[in-house]
């Protein structure tokens, strides 16, 4: 996928449920299965703050959607990204396919006059291959950012730092068979 720009038809929103995003686009990812349409680009989160992905990643609305290598190092040019809830199960017809993170997004003191405040989704997986084939160590994660606070309100943190969110979607799926079958 060369740009992040998509052009639909008027009255049309790409405003994908957490089950269709992982089940659609994030399970082909992890298989090197051809997506249709092959829209959500691939972005290294590591190397973009939150406000640099308009006309990077995706855009619907005013959430911003790409995919990425799951990476324990969530540091950014600007700050970091950190864990603030439990997982919460995404399910398909009463099966868990994926695990929701969410994580905020912490702006190094004196590196960004911005003032929105930005959460995410993500998903990841590891992904397997059958028979002589090597297993792929990488972990695909696939992100939705969305602002978490409308207006002029920010979040601080009691060190004055800027607050913004993550969302990680973890595929818990063992087999990959049940995706490519």
């Amino acid at each position: 996928m060369g740009g992040a720009t998509i052009n639909l038809p008027p009255g049309f929103r790409f405003f994908p449920s957490d089950e269709e995003l992982v089940g659609h686009f994030l399970y082909r990812k992890a298989a090197h299965l051809p997506c249709q349409p092959d829209i959500i680009p691939t972005i290294d989160l590591r190397c973009n703050n939150p406000w640099d992905l308009n006309g990077k990643a995706l855009q619907g609305g005013n959430q911003w959607y790409f995919f990425t290598h799951r990476t324990p190092n969530r540091a950014t040019p600007n700050g970091y990204w950190s864990p603030i809830d439990t997982d919460e199960p995404i399910t398909s017809c009463e099966s868990v396919v994926g695990v929701k993170k969410t994580l905020i997004f912490y702006y190094e003191a004196g590196l960004s006059n911005t003032s929105s405040t930005t959460s995410c989704t993500n998903a990841s997986r590891p992904v397997k291959k059958r028979g002589n084939q090597t297993t792929e160590s990488n972990k695909w994660v696939l992100c939705r950012v969305y602002e978490s606070n409308c207006g002029s309100q920010v979040s601080f943190c009691d060190d004055g730092s800027e607050l913004s969110c993550l969302d990680e979607v973890f595929l818990s799926l063992d087999d990959l068979d049940e995706v490519t079958n």
